[in-house]
């Protein structure tokens, strides 16, 4: 507002026209007056200066009738004043002195815009003092701002630090207290641990002393068996004094092996069990004395009849003259009961051994089966020579993967397997795994497929059939097959069947001097690994499905072949096996077992085959065999022998031996 009433225009009161016309007014009658006494003198009023006319003429524009509310009193007392002095000046002011109130008015504008000015400059300096101080000011508050924040960001920092510093406290007493209680559990844990520790050692220095203990009875009952093994083979059920012809040993023959099987089972019960226990030893030591007794009677009763004989003989001497003729009878006759008394013989003692001639048959084949290996040495002992290796897996896969995929499908799909392996024998090629595979790609290829397929099929028999019994069937019509067309591949399966299971021959192999253990087990068809022999129910089903395998094959024939030749390996083996099964003594557990597995399998077609024959087989077996085998088995054995007894007593009041379950029938080969 200052400076803006510095700048504007200087104009006059809005009074100054009133002051003007009230000052003209009075003057007018003494202007009149002196005009009237000195008319040249004065001036007329129209000629009057511009300056005046200007003034008043700006005077009278610029007022304004009063208002009808008087001003404030200052301003009343102000212009009353002003009034007072224009009165006086005009009074006394001549006309001619017009210019002076122009000049008066000029001097008071001049002085009015610098009194403007200064009052300018005051107020300027006053607002520049006013700015610095309000700059001042904002300054200090600003400085005081920040230096609250600062304060408050400070206490802020302190009291965040107060509490980390208060959580890191609670943190590290929370921390000092787990370790004291991992340290009080661990110390807790270390003194379980000790005493588990403690523990553990007492029970394995416990079970260490156990299974010394243990394994001292097994070696113990080891000895004890192979002396009962020994003392057994003394008695001779065929021995014959020459000097005591009717002397029978019998007897003592079948309590030998009773006592011989009583320890065998004893043995294999302990082994499936783990170690034997002291009452195990006992038993079988009592098994021994009373072997040892049976062999003292034995003794005695031969020292006691050489005795008897030596007194009749010298009887007979002093008679001698005098019945001459009654001793020329008696040594016709002698002949005749000594025949009677070998068939009485023959009848009560069983054989041990198997017949000469079938000893002979057995080594033969074993014999051929080990030139085979000879023969194929080149091929199985490769380890250099890549490309040998790789034809030797060939033709193994070649010759095993077709039997392996034998099993109960459409006769079509098993002739398909049969001309494979026919085809690979024959030296055509065959495709095998995508590659073409011939048993000319190497001179000893044939004698190596020839072993490696009896073999696979001697193992499909312990494996497959031992699972499924069915499958016996049509694994034996492809084996029948091959065998009737290629006669070494028979030769060899025979070997590989009675080196695992020498009961199909049938052959019981006595422990020879020298022969350990493990590897008389063996020799008996047990698997035996890391010198622990397998669980009787294991072996049992190996033996099992190898001699349903035999029975079916021979009665089985390839349908496709030449039907006007004999079967390789027919029924007359059976029949021959059968019969030599049954002149031999029972084993427990086992033969029962065999026994019943063969005539559920082949027992149809030996009754067709021999008929009468056969019935008064199954009457012996019944009447005279089944008692034998009682007599050995122990009570935990009876399960195969109540199986073998139903079956053949079912057989006898049905007069019928059923069909085998899974036979092939003429539908199969339509199919």
């Amino acid at each position: 507002d200052i400076l803006e009433g510095c700048t504007s225009p200087l104009v006059l009161s809005p009074y100054s026209g009133w002051v003007l016309d009230r000052v003209i007014g009075q003057s007018a009658p003494e202007t009149a007056r002196s005009e009237s006494s000195t008319p040249k003198e004065c001036t007329p009023l129209t000629n009057r200066s511009p300056s005046l006319e200007k003034i008043m003429s700006v005077s009278c524009q610029g007022s304004s009738p009063l208002p009808s509310t008087e001003p404030s009193e200052t301003k009343g007392n102000e212009d009353l004043s002003l009034l007072e002095m224009d009165q006086e000046v005009f009074s006394a002011v001549l006309p001619s002195k017009v210019t002076e109130v122009e000049g008066c008015i000029r001097m008071y504008e001049e002085m009015h815009r610098l009194k403007g000015k200064e009052g300018l400059r005051q107020r300027q300096e006053q607002q520049e003092q006013m700015v610095r101080a309000v700059y001042d000011l904002a300054s200090e508050q600003l400085k005081r701002f920040d230096e609250l924040k600062e304060l408050k960001q400070h206490q802020e920092f302190q009291d965040l630090q107060e509490v980390m510093e208060k959580s890191s406290k609670e943190a590290q007493g929370q921390q000092e207290k787990l370790k004291e209680e991992h340290r009080h559990r661990a110390k807790v844990l270390n003194l379980k641990l000790r005493e588990a520790e403690q523990q553990r050692q007492r029970q394995e220095e416990l079970e260490r002393l156990r299974k010394e203990e243990g394994q001292e009875r097994l070696r113990r009952l080891y000895s004890i068996q192979e002396e009962v093994l020994q003392l057994n083979q003394q008695i001779d059920p065929n021995y014959r004094h020459k000097d005591l012809p009717r002397i029978d040993l019998s007897a003592y023959s079948n309590r030998g092996n009773q006592i011989c099987g009583l320890v065998s089972g004893l043995i294999r019960t302990t082994s499936e069990r783990g170690f034997p226990s002291q009452a195990d030893v006992a038993n079988t030591e009592r098994a021994l004395q009373e072997m040892r007794g049976l062999i003292s009677s034995m003794q005695q009763e031969i020292a006691a009849a050489v005795e008897e004989k030596r007194k009749r003989d010298e009887e007979e001497e002093r008679q001698k003259q005098k019945e001459l003729l009654k001793k020329e009878q008696v040594k016709a006759q002698t002949p005749a009961p000594a025949q009677h008394s070998g068939g009485k013989q023959q009848k009560e003692g069983l054989q041990v051994k198997a017949e000469e001639s079938t000893m002979q048959w057995y080594q033969q084949l074993q014999d051929a089966a080990e030139q085979c290996v000879a023969s194929f040495s080149g091929i199985s002992n490769c380890k250099d020579n890549n490309e040998v290796k790789k034809i030797k897996t060939d033709l193994q896969k070649a010759a095993t993967i077709p039997v392996s995929q034998i099993s109960r499908i459409a006769g079509s799909q098993l002739r398909e397997i049969f001309d494979k392996i026919n085809n690979l024998l024959s030296g055509k090629s065959v495709l095998s795994g995508g590659r073409t595979v011939s048993v000319t790609q190497h001179p000893q290829g044939l004698d190596f497929v020839y072993y490696k397929l009896a073999e696979k099929f001697v193992n499909q028999g312990e494996e497959e059939v031992a699972s499924h019994h069915d499958a016996a069937f049509p694994i034996a019509v492809v084996a029948s097959g091959i065998w009737e067309m290629h006669p070494r591949v028979g030769d060899l399966f025979l070997a590989h069947l009675h080196k695992k299971c020498p009961y199909s021959v049938p052959f019981y192999p006595a422990l020879k001097e020298g022969t350990s253990m493990e590897e008389y087990q063996r020799m008996l068809g047990y698997q035996v690994k890391d010198s622990k022999v397998e669980e009787q129910d294991h072996f049992l089903k190996r033996m099992s499905g190898l001699i349903r395998l035999y029975a079916a094959i021979i009665q089985l024939r390839w349908p496709y072949g030449n039907k006007q030749g004999t079967h390789p390996h027919g029924l007359n083996y059976g029949w021959r096996w059968l019969a030599q099964m049954l002149n031999m003594e029972p084993l427990a557990d086992v033969t029962a077992t065999l026994l019943l597995d063969f005539l559920e399998v082949c027992g149809n077609a030996l009754m067709k085959q021999y008929q009468v024959q056969f019935w008064k087989m199954m009457l012996l077996i019944r009447e005279d065999y089944i008692p034998r085998i009682e007599a050995i088995t122990s009570s935990g054995q009876m399960g195969s022998l109540m199986r073998f007894k139903q079956f053949l007593e079912k057989c006898l009041q049905q007069k019928e031996i059923p069909l085998p379950k899974g036979a092939l029938q003429s539908s199969f080969w339509r199919s």
